[in-house]
C-alpha cells in the first residue's frame, strides 16, 4: 500500500512530524503504511513487556483523523457504518467497520460523537482510520457520502497512544483530569497552550489514551511524557506482539475486502438496532452470516513447542489439503508461547480443537483456544 495522497506521486517512505525525534532516540526506523516509522527502540520483547508493566507511548501519527460535521451527520454515516451512531452520546466512542457492498470490511475504525466544545472547531464526528487505507477510505467516504457532509482530513495534526497500567499515572501528572475518563469515552483537554482531544482507548489491550495533538506540539508532548519514569517509547514491533496476544485483529492481516465482520469475530460491531433495520452496506450477507453461521471463522491457536507460525501459513487437513490460513502469528512474550490466529472452517472453530498447520514443508501442532491470550485491562464504568 502507498502512502502517497489520492493522485500523488509515490516518491517512497514519507516522514511523521517525530521523524528526527525517534531516531534521536534510537528508534530503528523501517517502512510502514507509506511512511518511515520505528519498528524497536530497546528490543521488541523488552519493550512489549514493559508495556504490560508500566506504560509505553506509540506513535500512531500515521493513522487517519477524519472530521465529519454537516446536517444529520449521524445519519449519512450510518448508511456506510452498521454501528448504532444516533444514539451515540457525545464524547462516547465506538469500534465500527466500513464496510463494502459484498459485506466485506473495507477498514476498521474509531468513530466518537464531539460535543460543541472541542479543539476541532464544530460539534461531528472524529473518526480514526489505519494509515494504510485512509486514502482509500477518503475516496470511500467521499463516494458515499451526500456533499451536506463535510470531511476534514487533519493532517495538521499527530497521534500518540499512551498504554499500559501505569498510563493514568503519568497522564494525569501532565493533563489534570483525564484520570476521570473511562474505557471507549474521549474529551477535550489541554496541556501547555495545545488543545488535545483524549480518549481513553487503545489497541493493546491495556489501559491507555490516544492523544491527538497538533503536528507542532507533538515532540514537546512526547518528550514531557517520556520524561516520566513509568514512559518509554516503543516501537512498531512490540504494537504488533501486544495486539495479538489482546486476540485484536489487524487490517490487512485478519481483514479485508473479502472478510465479513461474521467471519472476523466482530459481530458485536452490529448494533442491535442496525441488525434489525439492516441499510448498511453487505447487510444481506451479513445478517444471513448471522442467523445461519459463517463458513469459516476467525480463531485464537496455541502452537505446541517454542517455534512460531507466521501469517500465510496453511490450516491442513488429515491428507495435507489446506482449509484455512493463518492470518498473525508470532512468539506471545507474556505467554510465553507461539500463539496465533487464523481463519478456519466453522466445523474446526470450537475451543479445544487440535489444528494441523503447515509452515515452509514443516507441519505444527495447534490447539483452537478462546481470546484474547492475554485478559484486556480497560477501566470501564463502575454500577
Amino acid at each position: 500500500m502507498s502512502g502517497a495522497p489520492e493522485g500523488g506521486e509515490d516518491v517512497g517512505p514519507a516522514t511523521l512530524p517525530l521523524n528526527a525525534w525517534h531516531r534521536g532516540r534510537g528508534g530503528r526506523m523501517v517502512p510502514f503504511a507509506g511512511y518511515s516509522m520505528p519498528v524497536q527502540y530497546e528490543g521488541i520483547m523488552a519493550e512489549h513487556l514493559w508495556v504490560r508493566e508500566h506504560a509505553g507511548l506509540f506513535d500512531v501519527s500515521h493513522m487517519g483523523q477524519l472530521l465529519f460535521t454537516g446536517d444529520a451527520v449521524d445519519a449519512a454515516l450510518e448508511t456506510l457504518l452498521p454501528g448504532e451512531l444516533k444514539a451515540l452520546g457525545e464524547g462516547r466512542m465506538r469500534y465500527s467497520l466500513l464496510l463494502a457492498e459484498n459485506g466485506g470490511i473495507h477498514d476498521d475504525l474509531m468513530i466518537t460523537r464531539l460535543p460543541a466544545e472541542n479543539p476541532f472547531g464544530e460539534p461531528g464526528f472524529y473518526m480514526v482510520v489505519n494509515g494504510a487505507t485512509k486514502w482509500d477510505d477518503l475516496g470511500v467516504l467521499r463516494d458515499g457520502l451526500p456533499d451536506a457532509v463535510t470531511i476534514n482530513h487533519m493532517e495538521e495534526r499527530a497521534l500518540l497512544a499512551l498504554q499500559g497500567p501505569k498510563a493514568v499515572t503519568a497522564l494525569a501528572r501532565l493533563v489534570s483530569g483525564v484520570e476521570e475518563l473511562v474505557f471507549m469515552t474521549a474529551g477535550a483537554f489541554g496541556w501547555n497552550g495545545a488543545a488535545l482531544w483524549i480518549s481513553r482507548s487503545g489497541y493493546t489491550g491495556e489501559d491507555g489514551f490516544e492523544i491527538s495533538v497538533p503536528a507542532d506540539r507533538v515532540e514537546a508532548l512526547a518528550e514531557a511524557l517520556c520524561a516520566e519514569p513509568e514512559v518509554e517509547p516503543i516501537g512498531l514491533g512490540a504494537r504488533d506482539s501486544l495486539r495479538l496476544e489482546a486476540g485484536l485483529p489487524l487490517y490487512g492481516h485478519d481483514l479485508d475486502d473479502d472478510t465479513t465482520p461474521i467471519a472476523a469475530d466482530l459481530g458485536f460491531a452490529l448494533s442491535k438496532r442496525r441488525r434489525e433495520e439492516g441499510g448498511f452496506p453487505g447487510a444481506e450477507r451479513i445478517l444471513r452470516e448471522r442467523e445461519e453461521g459463517p463458513i469459516a471463522k476467525r480463531v485464537g491457536l496455541i502452537v505446541e513447542g517454542r517455534q512460531p507460525v507466521r501469517e500465510g501459513a496453511m490450516v491442513v487437513d488429515a491428507d495435507g489439503a489446506e482449509v484455512g490460513k493463518v492470518t498473525s502469528g508470532g512468539f506471545a512474550p507474556s505467554v510465553q508461547k507461539p500463539i496465533a490466529m487464523a481463519y478456519v472452517p466453522a466445523a474446526l472453530a470450537e475451543p479445544g480443537t487440535q489444528i494441523t498447520l503447515a509452515q515452509r514443508g514443516k507441519i505444527h501442532r495447534a490447539e483452537v483456544v478462546p481470546m484474547p491470550f492475554v485478559p484486556h485491562r480497560y477501566v470501564r464504568k463502575k454500577g
